[in-house]
């Protein structure tokens, strides 16, 4: 007989926000850890891409972070990967994930993006993969992560971008968070996105949209001083 592996839920210091969706992902990560990526020719040409800004001394922070797929694969090309998720469970799965790969020069934490420093302007990259448009304040976290970072530093992003073509979405979520299928999502252009990106200090380096997605990815650098 098997016993599922016991959820950890989120700590108490956590928003209430960021509980909600602690509880959302906690939910669904061991479902969510067996999935398929849904385009492996996307996903990895978004690593490959990624990989040509990285380098052997960088310290990368992969801020939503989920099951660590994406931060386990670029951690050999780097000195340091930090994960972090929400998600005590995600945590928990990417953790041994890590452990199994063999792979030392990663670590994974359960946080909110609100716990995380942001006073010291040190980190080389940051990654937010599949997450701005599920934070509530999404430009304040660009704001965040601009302050994080270090001038010269990385953001790599993948965002739904779902007003440019999905903008009937935003009368769904409500429905779906009533009921527990969806967690918080925000609706808004590529256009917001970019206009936000260039406010707080990046400049944008490299844009792909797949013809059949909503998804976009930015790789953006911060503006020297």
């Amino acid at each position: 007989m098997t016993t599922e592996t016991p959820i950890t839920y989120a700590p108490t210091a956590y928003t209430a926000a960021a509980r909600e969706s602690a509880r959302f992902w906690d939910r669904i990560a061991d479902r969510y850890s067996r999935k398929p990526v849904p385009d492996e020719a996307v996903y990895q040409r978004k690593l490959a891409i990624t990989r040509d800004y990285l380098s052997p001394d960088m310290d990368v922070l992969e801020i939503g972070c989920g099951t660590g797929s994406t931060a386990i694969a670029h951690a050999p090309h780097v000195r340091h990967v930090r994960g972090v998720d929400v998600s005590p469970r995600m945590v928990e799965i990417a953790t041994a994930k890590a452990r199994a790969a063999g792979v030392a020069n990663v670590s994974f934490e359960a946080a909110s993006l609100e716990q995380i420093s942001a006073d010291k302007n040190d980190r080389d990259a940051v990654l937010a993969l599949s997450l701005l448009h599920l934070i509530d304040d999404w430009q304040g976290a660009v704001a965040k992560i601009a302050s994080m970072l270090k001038p010269g530093g990385l953001f790599v992003s993948n965002t739904g971008c779902l007003a440019d073509r999905m903008a009937w979405f935003k009368l769904v979520v409500p429905i779906g968070r009533l009921v527990g299928l969806m967690p918080l999502i925000r609706v808004f252009s590529q256009r917001d996105l970019e206009r936000c990106l260039v406010a707080n200090g990046f400049d944008i380096e490299y844009r792909w949209r797949p013809d059949d997605g909503t998804a976009v990815f930015i790789v953006a650098r911060k503006r020297a001083a």
